[in-house]
Order: C-alpha cells, then structure tokens, then sequence
C-alpha cells in the first residue's frame, strides 16, 4: 500500500522516488506553527495613512486659457478670416472677369423741312401726332414674358430687362435729368469700369463717338426749353439674350415724346413736340446681375427737330414751335484726323411732327 500521501493510483512512474513531498519538507508548516501565526488587519486610519490613497486626485483647474486653447481659438480665427478673404477677392476673378467696353455712341440731329407746329393744348399735340396711342412715361417700358436661358435662370433674366428699365427710365424720363440737373440717377446704374468714360463725357463733352452726354442721357438745354408736360409719351421693346455662359445682353428700342415749350415762358405759351429714338445695348454678367448694374455697349440716338450746324454733344437744343432750322449742315469731318466720327444729320419726315 501507499503512503497516506500517495494518490490512489499510486506513485507515477516519472515521480522521483520516496515521494514528491520529500523536497518540500523543509517548507512545510506544521499545525502548532500555524496556530502560533498572529494575524493582524490594518484599520481604516492605518490604511490612509500607511498606504497609498486608492484615487488620485485631480489637480486644481487653472483659471484662464490653457495654452492648448489659445492655439485653438488662434487656428480657427485665421480659418475664419481666410474663408472671407477668399470669398470677398476670389484670386480667378481676374482670369475670368470680362472687361467693360468704352460705349459707342451716335447722336444724329433731325433737321425739320419746315416750320416746327406748336399750340398752347399740349394734348391737341399728341391727339395730332404719330404717338397719339403711345403710353405715358414708364408705362410704355413694358417688359417681356418671362423668360430663361440656357445659363441664366427667369429671375437673373428679369433682374437684367429690371436694370434696363431702371436706366430707361432715369435717363429718358427723370425731369431732375432732362433739365440738366443731375446725372447721379444714371451714374449709379453703370459699371464702376465705365464711369471714368461717364463723367469726362459731362467734364469735356465732345462729338467723338466716345464723350457726348446725350449718349448716355437725353437733356435738354435748360436755358432754351423746358417741359411742357411731364407725361412723355412713350413706346419700344426690351428683348433679353445670352451671348455665352456668363454674359446676358439686352437691347432696348424706344421712342420718345417730349412736349417742349421756351425756358420761362409760362404757360401760355406755345408747346411743340420732340422726339427722340434710342437703341441702346447693354450687356450684363453675373456681378452686374448681383448688384443692379449695367454695361453699356452701344447708344444710337435719333433726336429732332434739330439744327444740323448745332452741336448736341452737351445738350440738345431743340427747335421749338413757329421756329425753322439753321442754314449749314453737320460740322465738317476731317478724314486726316485719328480718332474721330463722321458727323451726321437726317431730315425729319413731316410725318412725324403733329399735323395742325
């Protein structure tokens, strides 16, 4: 039999012999030893203060900014300013941008055959004339149905016929504008690349095709007539198009009524009519569009009654009632000389005037 120690199966035969205990005898307690033992719990207080505490505390917060939120708060106020600075200047603007054209101009005065008809009833003057069905003043600037084309949306061809209108308007209609007045109404519908062009043409009009006020605006000489009536008869067409992907153009064809009478005489005096005829071109891109302004390509104007030997570059002077025009023709041209235009003058159909 084996030991009491021995497993039931007895000794393994890769066991040492005389038992594996006999090397751990040396280590082994025996029961007066282990009830010798003395065993001892730390209290709660011995604990805290023998022992390392359990948590960690925390270290106090730092009032103020730590340094990795100041570099936060930095990186992201340059992330800020960057984004608005490349939205306001975008650096392609200039590789795309088109450049506004100077305005080509023509003012051809109307020479009467005859005698200028007048009467003191403004509306007999009308009822007797080719613009007795006309509408009155912005009335007769009629827009077209709405429409899109293949890059512009019906809002942004509307916001380009609306500028166009809005030019009309204060160019051909506005009294403050037609007596010489002001120019600002006008002015502030044109692109800002344009003005210089704008204002020499009023500093130092001249009849080059390039600098004449009645290009840009009719105004009458406030020293020799004055509106009879503010109700101008009016009638034309708008008509929108795109010439590419980024540029809408409109051309705008209206005829003009202005009953005149001389500057101071009252208002018994007789009136006559007048009448201008301006095509005007305008070509818009998407900044124009955004801020209600326009480019102005070309301005054909036919005005009359005129006198072909007075110059209408500053004002128009109109021939006004019971008055007949001046000996001479257009101012001479000079082939030799760069630069210039060919002066023009028309005759004015007696068809046009009122038939008293």
């Amino acid at each position: 039999m084996g030991e009491p120690g021995d497993p039931p199966e007895g000794t393994p035969e890769s066991a040492p012999g005389g038992g594996g205990e006999d090397e751990y005898r040396s280590v082994v307690f025996d029961e007066s030893f282990i009830r010798a033992a003395r065993l001892q719990e730390f209290s709660a207080q011995e604990r805290i203060t023998d022992h390392a505490p359990a948590v960690r505390r925390r270290p106090g917060l730092r009032r103020g900014f730590t340094r990795q939120a100041v570099i936060l708060v930095i990186l992201i106020v340059i992330a800020f300013g960057t984004a608005i600075y490349m939205g306001v200047r975008n650096p392609y603007q200039g590789v795309t941008a088109r450049q506004p054209e100077p305005l080509r101009m023509t003012v051809i005065p109307l020479s009467p055959q005859g005698r200028v008809p007048g009467t003191v009833s403004v509306s007999e003057l009308y009822a007797h004339s080719p613009a007795a069905e006309f509408r009155t003043a912005a009335e007769g600037i009629n827009l077209p149905p709405e429409q899109h084309t293949a890059h512009f949306s019906e809002s942004q061809v509307y916001a380009a016929l609306t500028t166009a209108k809005d030019y009309l308007v204060e160019s051909s209609l506005d009294p403050d504008v037609l007596t010489g007045k002001a120019v600002r109404p006008v002015r502030i519908l044109l692109d800002p690349q344009q003005l210089d062009q704008f204002d020499r043409s009023f500093d130092r009009p001249a009849a080059d095709g390039r600098h004449e006020a009645t290009g840009w605006l009719v105004r009458f000489d406030p020293k020799q007539a004055e509106l009879a009536d503010t109700g101008i008869r009016v009638q034309g067409t708008l008509r929108a198009t795109e010439s590419d992907a980024d540029t809408l153009e409109v051309v705008s064809d209206h005829t003009f009524v202005y009953a005149l009478r001389p500057a101071g005489a009252g208002s018994d005096a007789k009136a006559s009519l007048f009448t201008v005829r301006r095509e005007l071109h305008f070509r818009f891109d998407r900044d124009d569009l955004r801020m209600h302004q326009a480019e102005m390509l070309v301005s054909y104007v036919q005005a009359g009654p005129l006198s072909c030997s007075v110059d209408s570059a500053a004002h128009l002077h109109p021939l006004l009632a019971g008055q007949t025009p001046k000996e001479g023709g257009p101012a001479g041209t000079d082939p030799f000389a760069t630069g210039g235009t060919t002066s023009l003058c028309g005759a004015l159909a007696p068809g046009a005037q009122p038939s008293l």
